[in-house]
């Protein structure tokens, strides 16, 4: 029951992810969202998810865990509740990143219960299995309940169904969990906040130079500011006596390079997700349930790569699976800069995205085993909190740099289908492109599809980036893996 509880909760956290991603082109509609503005949709909640992730687990420790893995889920059930009564697009982002502050303290805790609550050895071992199968699979399982969600019922049910599940947690996490003890220590949270500030305004003055100008004064003082704060981040951690984000750790070459290749791999997938999303429903006319379906390929296939990685592994090492698995990810990025908006699913879809997702099964496997290489076994947490947040906060910034690529390119497309649409449109379609500056069908599937284009050429080069890390900085033989998996300290299987 203890681990139904636990699992649940990091089900619950895991799918919001996709299962919000599912409904993006109903939100837009819904709420009057442009393109660009609709990546803060994922990155309100990714950004406050990455940035104070370490914090979260950190309050556990010296909290208790059962006490914060609550409050985490509270919030969480809060913040979804709130965002399915949203009545405009600022609601909704405020909720949203209310529900990554509650999934940056319910995650980490969840998975330090685990250590808590069973027995060293086998029993530990079933339980972390159980929760790596719930973390892989829960994207999967958000695409299909999206799907559902959004097909029978309404988009604000992605965030409702998150309420009962969530309260089920609350009443069972009591009577089913033990409190762990408590530990004395610090919170950084000057770190925590000005990291995620910092980051925030960089994501923002991506989008804003998408939507008005690199030269625009808000734009400039986004990134200066972003500049200054993430400097001030980095001398509050060099000084902390418990920082958030310990320094050391990038000292070490391999790891520096695993949490580079993690932010261009993350950098890369995210920006694909959200705008196959509305790819396949904005031009190739999918209903939510079907686009669900469409995606589900990709979770099969990185479970695939996964299993045989980890079967190859102790023959090759972790360096060629890092090299060849960003080489699939850009070539499959860079296949699907092909569709255009007569494109078919089974065409010029499906062969990218499982090319793609081979590669991100075979990335996954290696970059986790090199994060936690010859980390000292209290700072296993550390390492792999780390490895997630980067994650989370190369997501939000490589879908910023690709939404600044798309609104670049769909203006330019837009312009120069302009003559076209306006020589054979009514007086009402003049005016009504006039005042939103916005193309009808089906000019606007053609603007879409080069806007998409665009950022999946950004995004290949992002996974090549990736693998020129991989192939130059990255410095371990087969020879060493044993080495790597006895530092990984207690935790790692």
């Amino acid at each position: 029951m203890a681990l139904l509880v636990i699992a649940g909760a990091q089900l619950m956290v895991v799918l919001d992810i996709t299962i919000v991603n599912i409904a993006l082109p109903q939100i837009q509609r819904a709420l009057d969202f442009s393109t660009t503005d609709l990546s803060w949709v994922v990155n309100a909640y990714t950004l406050a998810f990455g940035g104070l992730l370490l914090l979260g687990g950190r309050t556990g420790d010296i909290l208790g865990r059962r006490r914060m893995f609550m409050v985490g889920v509270a919030l969480f059930v809060l913040a979804s509740l709130l965002g399915g009564l949203a009545q405009n697009s600022a609601q909704l982002l405020a909720a949203r990143a209310f529900q990554g502050v509650g999934g940056a303290i319910a995650s980490p805790t969840a998975l330090a219960l685990i250590s808590t609550t069973f027995r060293e050895g086998p029993e530990r071992n079933r339980a972390f299995g159980v929760f790596a199968a719930v973390s892989a699979g829960g994207g999967a399982i958000g695409l299909l309940a999206g799907g559902m969600l959004v097909e029978w019922l309404d988009w604000r049910w992605v965030l409702f169904v998150n309420v009962p599940i969530g309260l089920l947690i609350l009443l069972a996490a009591p009577r089913w969990i033990r409190e762990s003890e408590r530990r004395t220590g610090h919170f950084d949270v000057t770190g925590a906040l000005t990291s995620t500030l910092g980051m925030v305004l960089l994501v923002y003055g991506f989008i804003r130079a998408a939507q008005e100008s690199w030269g625009d004064p808000v734009t400039v003082a986004s990134f200066a500011g972003a500049a200054v704060i993430l400097t001030v981040f980095v001398l509050v951690e060099r000084r902390s006596r418990q920082p958030i984000t310990p320094l050391h750790m990038f000292t070490d070459r391999n790891r520096a390079g695993t949490y580079g290749m993690m932010l261009c791999l993350a950098a890369a997938i995210f920006g694909m997700f959200f705008f196959l999303t509305l790819f396949v429903q904005n031009v190739l006319g999918f209903g939510p349930l079907q686009a669900g379906l469409a995606f589900l390929p990709v979770s099969a296939v990185i479970a695939v790569g996964a299993g045989l990685t980890s079967q190859l592994l102790p023959r090759f090492g972790p360096k060629p699976f890092m090299i060849v698995g960003a080489l699939l990810a850009a070539a499959g990025l860079g296949w699907l800069t092909l569709a255009d908006a007569d494109s078919t699913y089974a065409g010029s879809i499906l062969g990218p995205m499982l090319v793609l997702s081979m590669g991100m099964g075979m990335q996954f496997v290696s970059l986790t085993l090199m994060a936690l290489s010859n980390v000292r076994s209290d700072e296993t947490g550390a390492a792999s909190g780390l490895l997630n947040a980067t994650q989370q906060v190369g997501g939000s910034l490589g879908l910023s740099i690709l939404v600044t690529v798309f609104g670049t390119a769909s203006a330019d497309e837009a312009e120069r289908l302009a003559p076209a649409f306006l020589s054979q449109a009514t007086d009402a379609q003049r005016l009504l492109f006039q005042r939103t500056g916005e193309l009808p069908e089906p000019w606007a599937s053609q603007v879409l599809t080069a806007g998409a284009g665009a950022a999946f050429v950004a995004a290949a080069i992002a996974a090549a980036l990736g693998a020129l890390v991989a192939l130059l900085v990255i410095q371990v033989r087969p020879s060493d893996l044993e080495r790597l998996q006895g530092g990984a300290g207690p935790g790692h299987g």
